[in-house]
């Protein structure tokens, strides 16, 4: 196998990390370090609210960019990916990869600016049940610059992919979340603070959002009365919702629900280890890394219907339709009676390693970078210089917002 290009990656998109709660912060997480690896010079920009001043300026050979914005559910993204955009601008990174599609609203400024663009679409966010019209028309036009625009595509899915192609006509390269083999922690003492014993609990990790359904979970929880199970919630919010204060509400009149909040190093890894079942409700994902995170401690899982969860699971008996009760307190039933051995666990463990491999991930990134060095100057930068470029540019960048305003608009309720 050749080489790869070593290059200067600026990459935003995401809160930050290490230890920061979310999808997109974990994968940014486990590649960048990968990509320094590989001989890459990266430099990764935080959003200020979520990252301390003093997290230093490396990390794992990284280099960390601690840049400001307002912590605000609507309004901290687009700032954010603006801000990175600009100071991308005066720092002439080789490659400008931005993750997700809010950020890809910046995409048409960064081509402007005469910069290579990697997007990686990680799910359609405008179907968060949280947004309302205005959120969902900036993330579809957010979508469809970034996708349109940007000189290479990733997608983490081929649910997404098939998206792409059919919306835009756009190739992409498929490249997936991934996850590590951790070591299985003898250890129950995380555990036991929160009242657990090993085996006997079921498991949900994801923040405290509607798409998330975890409200469904604690119901059919309720319903099935699993004599000495408890569950657990593992999660916090990133914004006050009325969806967190009713989770917690219901939660709450249940001795055998727990609302665990944040957990990340020893006190997750127990907590994935040492469950019974993996639950994951979600009504939205793109390719879940706590789906991920479970089997590679070899857990029983149980998922949704929805079609990046099928990406992931294959088998019936652990899948359930999305948003019904019943089904769900069914199949978490019958779960929840059966036992897999040591040596199936291992298996399972091994087989989604195989599949989900960040060092795999990390060279594939590496090579798509490499492919877009390699066109050239000319084929990869797109420079409007002419006023007729630049007004095509900013023509399209409008149709396109006007085009989704419709649409959601259409939509909505």
């Amino acid at each position: 196998m050749s080489h790869p290009v070593k290059s200067e990656i600026y990459m935003f998109g995401f809160r930050g990390f290490p230890g920061v709660q979310g999808g997109i912060e974990t994968h940014a997480e486990n590649l960048a370090p990968q990509l320094a690896q590989l001989g890459h010079d990266v430099t990764v920009c935080f959003r200020s609210p979520y990252v301390d001043a003093k997290c230093g300026k490396g990390w794992k050979g990284v280099r960390l960019l601690r840049l400001w914005t307002v912590r605000n559910t609507y309004f901290e993204a687009l700032l954010h990916s603006l801000v990175c955009a600009l100071v991308a601008g005066v720092y002439r990174p080789q490659i400008v990869h931005v993750h997700g599609i809010g950020p890809a609203l910046v995409t048409p400024l960064l081509r402007l600016l005469g910069l290579r663009v990697v997007v990686t679409h990680h799910g359609e966010d405008y179907n968060r049940e949280k947004w309302g019209w205005a959120a969902r028309t900036v993330l579809k036009t957010g979508e469809a610059l970034g996708m349109r625009f940007a000189n290479k595509r990733i997608v983490i899915s081929r649910t997404i992919e098939k998206l792409v192609a059919a919306k835009y006509g756009k190739s992409c390269d498929v490249i997936p979340n991934g996850v590590a083999l951790p070591e299985i922690p003898a250890k129950t003492d995380k555990i036991a603070e929160l009242g657990l014993e090993p085996s006997r609990y079921i498991l949900s990790v994801g923040r405290l959002v509607p798409e998330k359904r975890q409200l469904d979970l604690v119901r059919a929880f309720v319903a099935a009365k699993l004599e000495g199970w408890k569950l657990v919630i593992v999660g916090r919010i990133d914004h006050q919702n009325r969806y967190a204060d009713a989770l917690a509400t219901e939660a709450a009149s249940n001795d055998n629900v727990i609302m665990a909040g944040f957990h990340s190093g020893e006190s997750l890894q127990q907590l994935y280890a040492h469950s019974g079942l993996f639950v994951l409700p979600s009504s939205h994902e793109g390719l879940p890394l706590a789906l991920l995170e479970a089997l590679s401690y070899g857990v029983p899982v149980l998922v949704s219907d929805i079609p990046s969860n099928l990406e992931v699971i294959d088998h019936p008996a652990h899948i359930f339709r999305l948003g019904n009760i019943d089904d769900l307190k069914s199949k978490m039933s019958a779960l929840a009676d059966a036992r897999l051995e040591t040596a199936e666990r291992e298996t399972m463990r091994r087989y989604n390693i195989r599949r989900y491999d960040w060092t795999d991930i990390a060279t594939r990134t590496s090579a798509a970078y490499a492919e877009l060095i390699g066109a050239g100057q000319t084929d990869a930068v797109f420079r409007p210089t002419a006023a007729r470029g630049r007004a095509k540019l900013a023509n399209t960048a409008w149709s396109e917002f006007w085009r989704s305003f419709q649409e959601t608009r259409h939509h909505m309720p």
